[in-house]
This record gives structure tokens, sequence and C-alpha cells, in this order.
């Protein structure tokens, strides 16, 4: 018996606590890297800055760095740094980047990725508490 694997590329960053991947999504400029970079100061590891490589394994999303930018992120205004990585880590939830964000979400949210629906939260990386937000985020959805 095969498992179907299907695999994609996102312009995303994305960071790990605990064996549980967070997708960072948004548009150019919009705060990734300094949210990832502000997770990692909170305990996070670097999976991948900006572009993450997602793979469905039966029921599970992993995601992993593409090879040419591994250990790297992008930090506005210092350069390329190297990191420590973690790779091949299941996805646990996805935070879109946006600076309209609803006070009161009515329902959860969700994000298809090959097939799967993760868990989606929307935060304005420009706040204080953008870090905090991704890790009630975590412990809410019982992810973490």
């Amino acid at each position: 018996m095969s498992l179907r694997l299907s695999s994609e590329t996102l312009h995303a960053s994305t960071v790990a606590v605990d064996g549980r991947a967070v997708l960072i999504t948004g548009l150019s400029g919009s705060g990734k890297s300094d949210l990832a970079l502000q997770l990692i100061d909170r305990g996070f590891t670097l999976v991948s800055d900006d572009q993450t490589i997602v793979q469905k394994r039966g029921s599970t999303l992993h995601a992993s760095a593409p090879a040419t930018i591994r250990g790297k992120l992008e930090i506005r205004g210092i350069g390329i740094i190297p990191m420590p990585v973690v790779e091949d880590v299941p996805v646990a939830l996805v935070v879109e980047l946006a600076s309209d964000v609803q006070r009161f979400p009515s329902d959860t949210r969700e994000r298809t990725i090959c097939g799967l629906a993760v868990p989606m939260i929307s935060i304005d990386a420009r706040t204080a508490s953008a870090p905090s937000k991704v890790s009630l985020a975590l412990e809410r959805f019982g992810l973490k």
C-alpha cells in the first residue's frame, strides 16, 4: 500500500516549537521574517524563511526549507543571518499577517494546503502582542 504524497512551495516563513510547525503567511514586507525572529527569541526554532516546502503524508502536512535557503533568516536592516533549523516538522497552524483583523472572529478558520485543512488565525505583525497571540493560538487549538 502506498501513501499518496503531494507537495507545494508556499511563500511563508515557518518556525516550530514542541515538534509543531507554524506557517507565517502574508504579502512581501508584511513582517513574516520579523515575527519569525520574535518567536525564535521565545524558544521557537526556524524551519524556513520566506519559502517553505510543505508535503502531505497521509493526514499530516510536513514543513521543510528548500536546500538553497536552509538555515538562513533575512533580518531587514542587518542581512542574512545563519540560524539553527529543524526539518520535516508537522504543521499545526497557519498565521496570516494582515492589517485589518476582526476583533472577534465568528468561527474557526482554516486554510486548505495539499488537500488538508489547517487551523488559521489572522494577526497584525506590527503589534507587540503578535508573538503572544501565536503561542495562545497554539494552546487554544490544543497544539502546544
